[in-house]
């Protein structure tokens, strides 16, 4: 038996701005007013240069950070705080060293108050669905980098989040295990259709993965285009539409990094 389908949640962002403040009250523009809509269960990926305000994007989303002004909705419902409803899933996979593969992917289960055997049937289904079932009784230590962000992604999934919220997930693998888990996150968001935001710094990852491109601009960011990848899955990096697109988001990258290098234009 497969883990049950999930199903994904709208969110709109209306004019959501912050503005960080330092202990001697001098302030920090980091994302300026921006205004978008997410269809429930849209593969969502934000691109831009560092420092454009993507991961405060994210943390206003996750509702571990409150926004400056505007806001951010789910299904209409404001984002006042953290929600199990919204899974977050980090560059450094921020698993509990001292619990088993098993005893992470159960945690967040158990803090939903779902019985023990419930718990461990649910956790067993995703660690089957992505390759882990083997390793279920091993130590954070004892894994791979692909695995452990296997063993994260796995954890995000089994409490069955309306919204996966993705901070450079893969950033850190090495390319051919970054390839795998590209096309083991397609296939298990084609199987839930949870809504996912992706937060990335490669281009290629976010027209291989995604629905929708959000191209942000240098600092204070704001949402410079919006790109709709066309191409149907699974998709191949070297057609000549994939190329084309992956062109013109860099010319839209180019022209914000001369701002935020103070380069001449070339």
């Amino acid at each position: 038996m497969s883990p049950e389908t999930v199903g994904g949640k709208s969110l709109r962002i209306e004019s959501l701005a912050k503005t960080y403040r330092s202990r001697s009250g001098q302030e920090s523009v980091a994302l300026t007013p921006i205004d978008c809509t997410i269809a429930a269960g849209e593969f969502l990926a934000v691109v831009g240069p560092t420092g454009c305000g993507k991961t405060t994007l994210l943390k206003l989303l996750a509702g571990v950070v409150a926004p400056s002004s505007g806001r951010a909705l789910v299904d209409g419902t404001p984002i006042a705080g953290p929600s199990i409803d919204r899974s977050v899933v980090f560059q450094n996979f921020a698993l509990f060293p001292w619990l088993s593969v098993l005893g992470n992917v159960e945690f967040g289960l158990r803090s939903q108050g779902i019985a023990p055997d419930e718990c461990r049937r649910i956790a067993t289904e995703f660690l089957r669905t992505v390759g882990l079932l083997d390793a279920k009784d091993k130590r954070p230590s004892e894994l791979s980098g692909g695995m452990k962000q296997r063993c994260a992604i796995a954890r995000a999934f089994a409490v069955r989040p309306s919204i996966l919220l993705m901070d450079e997930p893969f950033g850190a693998l090495d390319a051919l295990t970054r390839r795998v888990m590209q096309r083991e996150l397609v296939r298990i968001w084609r199987d839930h259709r949870t809504t996912v935001v992706f937060i990335t710094h490669a281009v290629e990852e976010a027209i291989f993965l995604a629905d929708r491109i959000l191209v942000m601009t240098a600092h204070p960011g704001r949402i410079k285009a919006e790109l709709r990848v066309t191409s149907a899955r699974p998709r191949d990096e070297t057609a000549p539409d994939f190329i084309d697109l992956e062109r013109e988001i860099y010319k839209l990258l180019d022209e914000e990094l001369v701002k935020s290098f103070d380069l001449a234009p070339s």
